[in-house]
């Protein structure tokens, strides 16, 4: 260095004192806000510089005021040292922070979910109270939620606020200081016992719609990778497009509900909503899927690859779309068994038992006539009955010319056992590797989708959480039916009825507020996000200080001044009642007591001999000495000892 740029060197002491273990610290905090202002804090208390240190010799300064710090030739470094106590020293060289520049405007999420969480309740509702008054201020806050998502620990008493912006953000946080309810406000505290599992229920037919996800393909990149790839992967097995299916141009009228669109389509966007969930660390524990949904729940259990589903998935709506359009579907609100015996009283075999959904909940599929025959009787006996919407008579004997040429596509594909418990519609049960054959996919397109067993399987697989992943919630409803009990929670993915965004941060607030660990980090992995300054937690503060009286036993009366008021009754404290102090009690080795022998008469030295072996026994056992050389310098002190008492 040359002497017009001298080395400046400081010490954090001057300024705070000695904090002992954290004074390490402290000079990093030092450094890091010289660094971040760009000026050297003064050196205080220095009037008269070490006489031995020849500073004229040396590029180094003392600084005694306050110093401009300009980054010359490239940001502005620091060297930090920290000597400990204990010899163990530290030392860090520290730089300037790169400039934060704007960055240029990219697609964002519409909405965005602020979780807080606290050890009690006063603490969650002073947090919110901190962050209520910060936001009156705060431009960005898709970064405010990120810090405190990213940046906090996630305690027992959570708080989730769903919100477009500061404002709308800042009437929840009210609410939820005041202790009122909103719309988008979550809060409850995660129970300590052992969580129970988490489900994930795919959608079956039924539930599409014509633009279903489209917000979602607009603003989430992940999503709609996972779009993009169904459709690359469909180009040569769709005539139109999938994308053109489900998002057409204005005027253009789309083909989603010909089952042979209908069943990709809705495998692609419940793939797609799987993949978005799995990014944001929601994973499931078991799986079940509803007719079409178990083919993407088979490909979250690995039973095969994405582009073997949508190959089966493709083939299975194109067989089923050249079938004749006769039949129908019928739902009837009553139990399997009162169908059952509708059916058999018809006397008709052209009519099957197409799903069973809950216990109240049957629905049957077959041909017009017999549909007609068993729906008017079962009418008549005061059962509801709705028809379905459906180009074919699914799950009835109406499907078994296809089922050849189905199963001959299916032994096209490489399955796998399943690497998560999957639940089978055919079975009702927890399956492995049945569910991984040719002949196990015909037979479901043929037999009988019994949901609600599977999710009493669900129930006794110790499944308290349920995820719908369909742009409907059409299972929740049944499933909630199916249930024995209270204690369950159930949350959808989409909702016709609802933005896309607001229902799935909604979903994903009611999963967080229960327990769910989340993966903030790939929460917003797809947008640029900053740390900023958020509020700090609010401590509960209590005082521990022992408040102790003691009383001048030379002066026991009180003084004129204080004669004649009342005394408040204070408790004298010893504070070496709450102590307690070691005692060590010595273990002797000199005052062992030996055989008594005149001083005037030693005795014979084989005399001598046999004391001092009896002494070496006792000695050997009192002083439980491990070593022979322990116990030879103490017998040579105790000869010592012994010549002395009897030469006295």
């Amino acid at each position: 260095r040359k002497a017009d740029n001298p080395l400046a060197i400081g010490s954090v002491k001057t300024n705070i004192g000695h904090l002992e273990a954290a004074a390490g610290i402290a000079g990093l905090m030092k450094v890091v806000l010289a660094l971040q202002h760009g000026e050297i804090p003064p050196h205080l208390h220095l009037e008269h510089p070490n006489p031995y240190i020849p500073w004229d010799d040396f590029p180094i300064v003392v600084p005694t005021q306050r110093q401009d710090w300009p980054a010359r030739r490239g940001p502005r470094t620091a060297g930090l040292s920290s000597f400990g106590f204990s010899g163990t020293n530290a030392h860090l060289v520290l730089e300037q922070a790169p400039e934060a520049h704007a960055v240029p405007p990219r697609e964002d999420r519409p909405e965005h979910v602020l979780v807080l969480s606290a050890k009690n309740p006063q603490a969650l509702t002073e947090l919110a109270e901190r962050y209520h008054d910060q936001l009156e201020h705060e431009k960005h806050f898709s970064d405010v939620c990120y810090t405190a998502a990213t940046g906090r620990a996630h305690f027992s008493h959570r708080l989730a606020v769903c919100a477009q912006n500061t404002e709308h953000a800042r009437k929840l946080l009210l609410a939820a200081a005041e202790g009122k309810r909103a719309a988008g406000l979550e809060r409850r505290k995660v129970e300590n016992q052992l969580p129970g599992k988490l489900a994930f229920l795919f959608t079956g037919q039924g539930s599409q719609y014509v633009g279903m996800g489209h917000e979602l393909y607009q603003t989430q990149p992940t999503f709609r990778q996972a779009m993009e790839r169904c459709h690359e992967i469909l180009i040569d097995q769709l005539e139109i497009p999938l994308l053109d299916v489900l998002y057409p141009a204005d005027g253009q009228v789309s083909p989603l509900d010909e089952t042979a669109y209908t069943q990709p389509a809705l495998f692609a966007i419940e793939y797609a909503l799987y993949e978005l969930w799995k990014s944001w660390g929601v994973h499931p524990q078991l799986v079940v899927g509803h007719s079409v949904g178990e083919y993407v729940a088979a490909y979250a259990a690995g039973v095969f690859s994405l582009e073997d589903g949508l190959k089966l998935i493709a083939a299975r709506g194109r067989l089923m779309q050249q079938l004749p359009s006769t039949g129908q579907m019928v739902a009837l609100m009553t139990s399997v068994a009162r169908v059952a015996h509708a059916i058999a009283s018809s006397g008709r075999s052209d009519v099957s038992i197409a799903a069973v959904n809950d216990p109240n909940q049957t629905v049957i599929s077959g041909s017009d006539e017999a549909i007609d025959i068993v729906t008017t009787a079962l009418q008549a006996d005061e059962v509801r009955a709705k028809r379905l919407v459906v180009s074919h008579a699914f799950h009835s004997e109406l499907m078994e010319p296809m089922l050849d040429d189905f199963e001959e596509i299916c032994r096209e594909v490489r399955f796998a056992d399943p690497t998560i418990p999957i639940v089978s519609n055919v079975y009702g049960r927890v399956v492995s590797t049945e569910i991984a054959t040719p002949e196990y996919w015909r037979t479901h397109i043929r037999e009988t989708v019994r949901f609600a067993d599977g999710v009493r399987q669900l129930e006794k697989q110790h499944v308290n959480k349920f995820l719908e992943i369909g742009p409907n919630p059409i299972l929740t409803a049944s499933g909630r039916r199916c249930m024995s009990g209270d204690g369950y929670v159930w949350v959808p993915s989409l909702r016709e009825s609802r933005g896309n965004w607001s229902q799935m941060l909604q979903s994903l607030a009611d999963l967080y507020v229960r327990g769910v660990d989340i993966d903030w980090e790939g929460f917003d992995r797809d947008y640029v996000r900053r740390k900023v300054a958020i509020p700090h937690y609010p401590f509960q503060r209590k005082r521990f200080w022992l408040d102790t009286h003691t009383v001048d036993e030379a002066d026991p009366q009180p003084s004129n001044a204080t004669a004649g008021k009342a005394q408040p009754s204070r408790k004298a404290v010893d504070l070496r009642d709450g102590l307690y102090e070691l005692q060590w009690q010595p273990r002797s080795r000199l005052d062992q007591h030996l055989p008594p022998l005149a001083h005037a008469d030693l005795g014979e030295p084989h005399a001598i001999g046999n004391a001092a072996a009896m002494a070496e026994a006792r000695l050997s056992e009192q002083l439980a000495l491990p070593r022979y050389q322990d116990f030879d310098r103490e017998l040579d002190r105790l000869s010592t000892a012994y010549a002395r008492s009897a030469l006295n």
